[in-house]
């Protein structure tokens, strides 16, 4: 298959993205958006996969993270939500695939994927929104409910460190793992490339830090009250909606998209949490084929 790698100017900054596959031969660019905020493409690699059935994969770092500009210094004002819808329109104008596109996005990435589709831009054929709450008000609803029922003693020990600020703290990352382990990927050990972008999330977690907060669960971050629930009737391209059976997007942090999005369809992988696509990889990659078929 072929690879093109490079970097895409966005005002001062940069956005690293690699194109699987060619554009312009018939089929739309899919286009992955991956999750955090503050992640990498890594974990979304084996969607290059779909490259080999004809349909030409964009993946991208956000600006951040990876291999785009790192700007540890910058606060909250300059990490929104605007931002990162802004680098995804340069993304797609810069490398000329606004006329013929699918977003992907995963987590994080499928509220902003869902906020830039109820934009109706016309060049969008289909839109998939992959584990992904509709709202943080939601989320952070959900995730009491599922810490909750951790093994005794787990959330006593994340909420000491919580409260203390020792979020930082070995006894915290241990206790994290116990509910990542059951809801975000219950694969073990970890795949190499869920790892990857762990460890670069890890390595400079400016952007999680804040607009999410320390982990998955305990969201103080600016995203905290931040919702696309409002602009879902707009989508009018076709969707998919996956989630997994143990996700820690819910079914009620889901739901929404449901609900409210026109054409919509809704799929659950029964032995997956947060990242179907490295644990039930095969069937992951089937539906989403299914899904680009079905859009022609």
């Amino acid at each position: 298959m072929d690879v093109a790698k490079g970097v895409v100017p966005f005002g001062e900054y940069r956005t690293w993205y690699r194109m699987t596959g060619t554009p312009g031969a018939g089929r739309p660019v899919v286009v992955v958006v991956h999750g955090g905020p503050g992640s990498t493409h890594d974990y979304l690699s084996n969607l290059g996969e779909l490259a080999r059935s004809g349909w030409p994969v964009l993946h991208y770092d956000q600006l951040g993270n990876g291999g785009s500009t790192r700007l540890p210094d910058k606060g909250a004002d300059f990490w929104t939500p605007e931002l990162f819808a802004a680098e995804l329109d340069n993304l797609l104008g810069s490398l000329g695939v606004t006329d013929d596109y699918v977003l992907f996005g995963h987590s994080w990435g499928g509220l902003l994927g869902a906020r830039h589709a109820a934009g109706r831009p016309p060049g969008l054929r289909g839109l998939v929104v992959a584990d992904s709450p509709a709202s943080y008000p939601l989320w952070r609803q959900e995730m009491a409910v599922l810490r909750a029922a951790l093994p005794p003693g787990v959330d006593e020990t994340l909420r000491r460190h919580e409260e203390a600020g020792t979020t930082a703290s070995h006894e915290y990352y241990k206790a994290v793992r116990v509910f990542y382990d059951r809801h975000v990927c219950r694969v073990v050990p970890w795949p190499r490339d869920y790892r990857a972008s762990y460890l670069e999330m890890s390595e400079d977690p400016t952007v999680y830090s804040v607009m999410n907060g320390p982990s998955e669960f305990h969201v103080v971050g600016t995203l905290k009250d931040w919702s696309v629930v409002d602009c879902l009737p707009e989508i009018d391209v076709p969707t998919l909606l996956v989630t997994g059976r143990y996700d820690e997007a819910t079914p009620v942090t889901a739901q929404p998209y449901f609900d409210l999005i026109p054409d919509v369809r809704w799929e659950v992988f029964e032995e997956s949490s947060h990242v179907p696509n490295l644990e039930e990889p095969e069937r992951f990659l089937a539906v989403l084929l299914e899904f680009l078929k079905g859009l022609a």
